[in-house]
């Protein structure tokens, strides 16, 4: 590809250079992965792609070649086979109905592993547990293959076989990747969430799906206590009739104690632990099932904070397709480079980073509490293990500054290229803290998309500035749009995010939905054949998107769309507030803001604070933005992940049910936004 001094990749163009927070070299992304397809592409089409947005035109025009060359660039192992999409003739919904890859087949856990042997001693997964770096653990690509292929005999040794659902009550540690390795090496469909959800919140997830196996740690730590999980996990069991085998992972190493044993027996449960399977089944090479590659691979469930969650079911060589694609194009991940991301295993961002083994990378993973014993500790990690993506949420990076971390003035990161951040919006703010307090030379790169597709729909990629305040851009091979209330296409207004054109990621379906209504009514039924997301985005003039919020929680003062993260940018960074929720409440024949705020201990929320925030709001986005109503909780309702659950406290406000409060994981928290005098109206 020849060099062009005009050329949008190496220079910002008519785009305000004040909004500019980074730019990479041309060194830099001569030698990302996403510029090398670029060349490829070229000769093959005798066409020179020149920029991001003139390759993004062409996936989507070309969406079936695309995704034929990424399975080529990236090396997917299994046997590909054509026509590489088919639409049934008569479907009613064509785009949601395609079918990707119809003859294709292939294995997960086969391509996870495929380098095994070449880099056998390098680590694959190293392990830190929170608040002690001397707790280091490690599995090289030999001992993870090598424990996979006991894990796997010993599933099919207790019947596990292609289509049967394998659960996981489990923190996040090595053991869960094997196992989930073991699970889909076999064909098998993997389902997990975090030990820190109750009974109730497991068994309406498991509940759903029948799994044959249950696997569980005996506990997990956090913020500096043990947590014991096994009487949880004796009680989920008694809701669980379809569990046949339990298998236990010694991880605190607490005692199982009589009683336990005693009730499982009478549940008549066969009940394994790990180290006895490590030391019973010999190490064998392991044989990988091959299944069609629409066949379900995962099962990730909704929130479930507007009823019970969602079983969203994600394929084999969909996820596996789309994360190779955006570890390695969009996120420039190479072999023996370190990836860590902060979740747990009732995340979709755990299943996103455990792709990453197929990409070749080494995994550091991380369970505890990001604060324990002090906010330093993810960072020392990422400076002991020269970490190049370290992936978080908004809402780290916003305690961060507001507790005064620095972590650019006591780290060497020198090995960390980019930094990833999902779950809530990024404020602006936010991108300033971390080009001053964590590095100046990275690609921040602002990721969106969640557990519908197990993947992103707005990601950075190496090629492109990063522009304060937006996400770099729309996927590869996505046809993202941003509609208006009767399915017009908008630039550089707020609107609804959409996407236009079919995506191998897209759900198989829902588990148990078996003539795909609930489906459909999901994604699909705001505009006809287009995918509705749900989100309140704007497209800039740099080819960057802008998140302002969850649509169905958009205020609308006097008719006014205003979505709610333009309010959290401006109260949230105040020290007196420590998180904030706002809502619209239905007021007179019209809506009405009102923000709730938790405040720093040592203030209150007097008059004075309330006029700060009001003028602050006022002044940085508009007089419909203040709110009405100012509130104090000492407590704001979030989902398990971090999310806030505005539409619930909405609920509250207006007397309605909160339909799964066993989603949050302070549910308690909900109890203060009842009966406020505040928001009752006397007239009527």
């Amino acid at each position: 590809m020849t060099d062009n001094s005009d050329d949008p990749a190496f220079q910002a163009s008519a785009v305000p250079q004040s909004q500019m927070m980074w730019m990479p070299e041309k060194e830099r992304i001569h030698d990302s992965q996403l510029y090398q397809f670029m060349v490829e592409l070229s000769e093959k089409k005798n066409t020179l792609f020149h920029d991001y947005n003139q390759l993004h035109h062409w996936t989507i025009e070309h969406s079936e070649e695309f995704w034929e060359l990424v399975w080529d660039f990236c090396d997917v192992q299994g046997d590909k086979r054509k026509p590489v999409s088919f639409c049934p003739p008569h479907s009613k919904y064509p785009a949601k109905e395609t079918q990707w890859f119809p003859h294709a087949t292939l294995n997960f856990a086969e391509n996870l592993l495929k380098n095994w042997d070449r880099h056998a001693a390098a680590d694959a997964i190293i392990f830190h547990c929170e608040g002690n770096l001397e707790r280091r653990q490690h599995l090289s690509w030999q001992q993870l293959y090598r424990q996979t292929s006991q894990m796997a005999a010993f599933l099919a040794d207790k019947g596990i076989e292609q289509g049967d659902v394998v659960a996981a009550y489990i923190p996040n540690i090595p053991q869960a990747i094997v196992a989930m390795l073991a699970t889909t090496s076999l064909g098998a469909i993997w389902t997990s969430t975090s030990p820190d959800f109750g009974v109730d919140s497991v068994v309406e997830r498991f509940g759903q799906t029948a799994p044959k196996i249950l696997i569980c740690a005996d506990g997990y730590f956090y913020n500096g206590k043990t947590h014991h999980s096994l009487g949880k996990v004796n009680e989920i069991l008694t809701h669980l009739p379809s569990i046949e085998q339990l298998l236990i992972i010694p991880y605190t190493e607490s005692n199982v104690d009589d009683h336990f044993v005693q009730q499982l027996s009478q549940q008549q449960l066969t009940t394994s632990y790990w180290p006895d399977i490590l030391e019973r089944y010999p190490v064998r090479p392991l044989y990988f099932t091959q299944v069609p590659f629409n066949h379900p691979l995962y099962i990730l469930y909704s929130s479930g904070t507007t009823g019970q969650p969602k079983c969203i079911v994600h394929s084999t060589g969909g996820t596996l397709l789309n994360h190779l694609k955006e570890h390695q194009l969009h996120s420039n991940i190479k072999p023996g480079e370190r990836l860590f991301y902060f979740t747990t295993c009732g995340w979709m961002m755990w299943n996103w980073m455990i792709s990453g083994l197929a990409s070749g990378v080494g995994l550091v993973i991380y369970d505890g509490s990001p604060f324990f014993p002090d906010g330093n500790v993810l960072w020392d990690m990422a400076e002991l293990e020269s970490i190049n993506l370290f992936g978080t949420s908004a809402k780290y990076l916003e305690a961060l500054e507001k507790q005064g971390y620095q972590p650019a003035s006591h780290h060497n990161l020198s090995a960390l290229k980019t930094l990833c951040s999902t779950g809530s919006v990024l404020a602006p703010e936010q991108f300033d803290y971390v080009y001053r307090a964590i590095k100046p030379d990275l690609q921040l790169a602002s990721i969106s998309g969640g557990t519908d597709i197990c993947g992103c729909f707005a990601i950075g990629n190496p090629l492109n500035p990063v522009y304060r305040g937006e996400c770099q851009g729309r996927a590869l091979g996505m046809d993202v749009q941003v509609f208006d209330d009767n399915g017009r296409s908008l630039f550089q207004q707020q609107g609804e995010l959409v996407c236009c054109n079919s995506f191998p990621n897209q759900p198989v379906g829902f588990w148990n939905d078996p003539d795909g209504n609930r489906y459909h009514h999901a994604y699909w039924s705001t505009f006809p054949n287009i995918w509705h997301h749900g989100d309140l985005v704007e497209l800039s003039e740099t080819g960057g998107i802008t998140f302002y919020g969850r649509s169905d929680a958009v205020l609308n003062p006097g008719g006014i769309r205003i979505g709610t993260a333009e309010i959290y940018r401006q109260v949230n960074p105040l020290s007196e507030i420590v998180d904030s929720v706002v809502i619209g409440q239905h007021w007179r024949n019209d809506v009405r803001v009102v923000l709730f705020v938790q405040l720093t201990e040592g203030y209150e929320l007097d008059d004075e604070l309330k006029v700060t925030i009001c003028q602050r709001i006022k002044h940085h986005c508009s007089p419909r933005h203040v709110p009405a109503v100012i509130l104090e909780v000492t407590d704001i309702p979030r989902t398990k992940s971090g999310k806030l659950v505005e539409l619930a406290v909405r609920n509250i406000v207006h007397h309605q049910p909160v339909k799964n409060v066993s989603a949050l994981a302070n549910p308690q928290a909900l109890e203060q936004y009842k009966n406020h005098p505040e928001l009752q109206d006397v007239t009527k």
